[in-house]
C-alpha cells in the first residue's frame, strides 16, 4: 500500500464502508421480509420475488455469503484506515484509526442501515438480491466450504442445520396475521375469515335448533292442519314424525309435497295423503351433537345434505342443524341486522333493556347485542340462569353477573321461559 497516495486509501476505505453497509442492510432487509407476501408475488410472476425465494430457500447458504463479504470489507478496511492513520498521525494513528473506524462502522455500517432495512425490507432486498444471486455463484466454493465447517460443529453440537425451521403457519399464527392486518383487509371480510378460523372452536349441540323449537309436520294432525302447514311453512325441509319427533319418519322437501296439494281427490282421502307424505320422505341424516362445525360443514358437503338431526351419545334427537345455520355463523345473519327481525326471541323495549325468550342461545345473544356472557358452560340463557343460581327458581328474581342485569320473568315446567336483560355501567374502582 505504500505506493496508494493517501486519497486513494480515502476513497477505498469510503467504498469498503458503503460495501458494509450494503451488506449488513441485506442481511437483515433479506430476514425481516414478508415471506407470505413474497410467495404471493411470486405466484403472480414477480421475478425479484423468486430471485429472493430462492436465495431463502438456503439461508445457510445466504447467511455465509454475506458474512464472508461483511468480515472481508470490514477487515480490510480496518489495514486501510490502519495504514491510512499511521502516514497522518504516526503510531498514535493505529488508536485512532481503531476508534474511528469502529464508530463509523457502528453507525454507518451497522446501526443506520439495518434499521432502514428493518423498516424497509423490500426496498432493500430486491436490489439486494440483484448482486447477491451472481456473487453465490462467484463465490460458491469459498461459501460451501465455510458451510461445511460450520455445519459440521453444528452436527457435534447436536443441532441438525438441515432441518428446516420454517413450519407452516398455525392456526393461531394465522389469527394473529388476520388480527394485524388491520385496514388492508375489509371489516366484513376480515370478520368472515376469522369466523372461518372458529368454525372448529363451535359444536353442532351450540347453533342447533332446539327439539323444543323443531316445526315439522305430525302424522296424527288432522289433514287440514297439515295442508294449512305446508302452504304457509317458510322452511324448505320439514321434519315428518308421529306425534313425538323422536318417532321421526324422515325428512320432507316442502316443493315437493306442494305438488300434493294441487291434487284435489287426494286431499280427501286423509289415509291416503299421509302415505303419500311418507313415501315423499328421504332418509334422515343424523350427526353427532359434538361434531366441529367444520367437519360438520364438510360432511354436508360430501354427503350432499343440506338438514341433519342432530343425536346425543344415546341417540335420542336433540335438535334440528342446517348447511344454512353454519354458513350464517360465517358470513353472519342472511336477513336483515335488525334485531327484531333476526331473532324472535330478542325484544328490544324503550327503556333500553330487552325481554329474551329462556331458549335463546347465548352465543346468538352475545353476537346481535355484543355483550360477553360466558359461553363455556350452558348454551342457553335459561340454563345460564340456573347454573348461576345453582337451583330452578320458581318465583321471579333477579341476578347479576359482571355488568349484566337478569331479571327472570316467567317459569314453566322447571324452565325459565323469559328474562329482562340489560346492561349496567359500574363505576370504575380507583386504585
Amino acid at each position: 500500500m505504500s505506493d496508494i497516495s493517501n486519497e486513494a486509501l480515502a476513497g477505498i476505505l469510503l467504498l469498503l464502508i458503503v460495501l458494509s453497509g450494503f451488506f449488513s442492510s441485506s442481511e437483515t432487509g433479506l430476514m425481516a421480509i414478508n415471506r407470505v407476501r413474497l410467495q404471493h408475488q411470486a405466484e403472480e410472476g414477480s421475478k425479484a420475488a423468486a430471485r429472493i425465494l430462492s436465495l431463502l430457500d438456503r439461508p445457510d447458504r445466504l447467511i455465509g455469503l454475506i458474512l464472508i463479504g461483511n468480515n472481508f470489507v470490514n477487515i480490510l478496511a480496518s489495514a486501510i484506515a490502519t495504514v491510512l492513520a499511521v502516514r497522518v498521525f504516526g503510531d498514535a494513528g493505529v488508536a485512532i484509526a481503531t476508534g474511528v473506524l469502529t464508530l463509523v462502522i457502528l453507525i454507518f455500517a451497522e446501526v443506520t442501515p439495518k434499521t432502514f432495512a428493518a423498516l424497509h425490507p423490500e426496498r432493500i432486498a430486491k436490489p439486494a438480491s440483484l448482486i447477491l444471486v451472481p456473487l453465490l455463484r462467484l463465490a460458491y466454493p469459498l461459501v460451501w466450504m465455510t458451510n461445511l465447517l460450520s455445519n459440521g460443529l453444528l452436527r457435534i453440537l447436536g443441532i441438525n442445520p438441515e432441518s428446516s425451521n420454517r413450519d407452516r403457519l398455525t392456526k393461531e399464527e394465522l389469527r394473529t396475521l388476520m388480527m394485524q392486518s388491520g385496514h388492508r383487509i375489509p371489516a366484513r371480510r376480515h370478520g368472515m375469515l376469522l369466523s372461518i378460523l372458529d368454525l372448529e372452536k363451535v359444536q353442532v349441540d351450540e347453533i342447533m335448533v332446539p327439539r323444543g323449537e323443531i316445526v315439522g309436520l305430525d302424522l296424527t294432525d288432522e289433514i287440514e292442519e297439515l295442508v294449512s302447514q305446508l302452504r304457509s311453512t317458510q322452511h324448505t325441509r320439514l321434519p315428518v314424525f308421529h306425534e313425538d319427533v323422536e318417532e321421526l319418519v324422515g325428512v320432507l322437501h316442502a316443493r315437493t309435497a306442494l305438488k300434493l296439494l294441487d291434487n284435489p281427490g287426494l286431499l280427501t282421502d286423509e289415509t291416503e295423503f299421509k302415505n303419500r307424505l311418507t313415501e315423499l320422505c328421504e332418509e334422515p341424516y343424523y350427526v353427532p351433537h359434538s361434531a366441529a362445525l367444520h367437519t360438520q360443514l364438510y360432511n354436508f358437503q360430501k354427503e350432499r345434505e343440506r338438514l341433519a338431526v342432530v343425536v346425543d351419545e344415546y341417540g335420542e334427537i336433540e335438535g334440528l342443524v342446517t348447511i344454512d345455520d353454519i354458513l350464517e355463523e360465517i358470513v353472519g345473519e342472511f336477513t336483515t341486522d335488525h334485531i327484531q327481525e333476526t331473532s324472535p326471541d330478542v325484544h328490544p323495549q324503550d327503556d333500553g333493556t330487552f325481554i329474551i325468550d329462556g331458549s335463546a342461545t347465548i352465543r346468538d345473544l352475545n353476537r346481535m347485542l355484543e355483550w360477553e356472557l360466558p359461553t363455556d358452560g350452558p348454551r342457553t340463557v335459561s340454563g345460564l340462569i340456573v347454573e348461576l343460581l345453582e337451583f330452578i327458581p320458581e318465583n321471579t328474581l333477579g341476578i347479576q353477573w359482571g355488568d349484566y342485569r337478569l331479571e327472570v320473568l316467567a317459569i314453566q315446567d322447571n324452565r325459565v321461559r323469559s328474562v329482562r336483560a340489560w346492561k349496567v355501567e359500574l363505576p370504575e374502582i380507583e386504585r
